[in-house]
């Protein structure tokens, strides 16, 4: 594991190594977060880098990212943890002698069942547990960072069975007492807003909201990504990008939609943005045929003649 993050200096840098290219705010909760050790709710449209941001913050920590995603149903069993029962099973078959032995001599039905509970333990140990992302991010040897990705998705049923563990950062398990994090693991939970979370889970976290990045910002990023494509054909991608972002659209362009739009056009030799260009290749970036058909209105305008 790295050492703890010094500064949000450090925070920029260290990020950036990975390839990810922090606003001075990200900056700021990355520090944070390292240093506060709470969890931060990362909230924002879709496409603006907020799964992104975990990966990188746990790349620059050297942590290993443990990822939930969530969904609508989604319980505890699926989060934390399951019994393998296909093997207790087979080490029941295995162990069959061992068992009749165990019963030879009961008199009754219930002294059997009573000689057979004794052995639970046996069955229901660390050997049979299989933990699901949260107990393996509270367990795993190796410092980890969890990533509960879409939190909107959950039940609210689900935001409650998280603030408990994000607490104290312990589970509960009936057959084994309480097991508590090895290493305290860095938590980020996405929201792209589907649904309002709770005050409490909101007071549990720190809070950032990434909005789409500034022309200024997004081109760093693009040049990045790909340094091969001009700077030229890539301010003009950007710039037609943030003019689609004003439009009434059902999907406004993700980051991964802009760089897509730009390699694409590289690809096809393109040293510009003309009308007839935007109008053949709108649809890498835009995902509705209602949203390309608007956009086709303003051909002149997104390519900037």
């Amino acid at each position: 594991m790295a050492p703890p993050i010094a500064s949000i200096e450090d925070a920029q840098n260290r990020l950036e190594q990975t390839g990810y290219l922090p606003s001075a705010q990200i900056s700021t909760v990355a520090f944070l977060v390292d240093r506060l050790e709470k969890p931060v709710l990362v909230e924002g449209p879709a496409g603006v880098g907020k799964t992104e941001l975990a990966r990188a913050l746990a790349q620059a920590t050297g942590r290993e990212l443990i990822r939930l995603q969530c969904y609508e149903g989604l319980d505890e069993a699926k989060a934390l943890y399951e019994w393998e029962y296909a093997k207790q099973l087979l080490y029941t078959q295995l162990l069959k002698d061992k068992i009749g032995e165990l019963l030879v001599g009961a008199q009754t039905i219930q002294d059997a069942a009573e000689r057979v509970a004794s052995s639970d333990a046996v069955f229901f140990s660390r050997r049979f547990l299989l933990p699901r992302p949260v107990l393996q991010a509270l367990l795993n040897e190796r410092p980890a960072l969890l990533l509960i990705d879409e939190i909107d998705k959950a039940d609210p049923e689900f935001e409650a069975f998280l603030l408990e563990v994000l607490a104290d950062f312990a589970v509960t398990i009936p057959e084994l007492g309480t097991l508590k994090a090895v290493h305290t693991p860095r938590v980020v939970l996405t929201s792209n807003n589907a649904r309002e979370l709770s005050d409490a889970l909101k007071r549990r976290c720190l809070h950032l909201y990434i909005d789409y990045p500034t022309q200024e910002r997004e081109l760093r990023i693009v040049r990045s990504r790909l340094p091969k494509v001009s700077e030229k054909l890539s301010a003009s991608v950007v710039e037609a990008v943030g003019k689609l972002r004003k439009m009434d659209l059902k999907k406004s362009p993700s980051i991964a939609e802009t760089i897509d739009w730009a390699q694409a056009l590289a690809l096809l030799n393109a040293e510009s943005l003309s009308a007839e260009l935007v109008a053949q290749t709108l649809n890498l970036v835009l995902k509705h045929e209602s949203d390309v058909e608007k956009a086709k209105g303003q051909l002149s305008q997104l390519a900037g003649t």
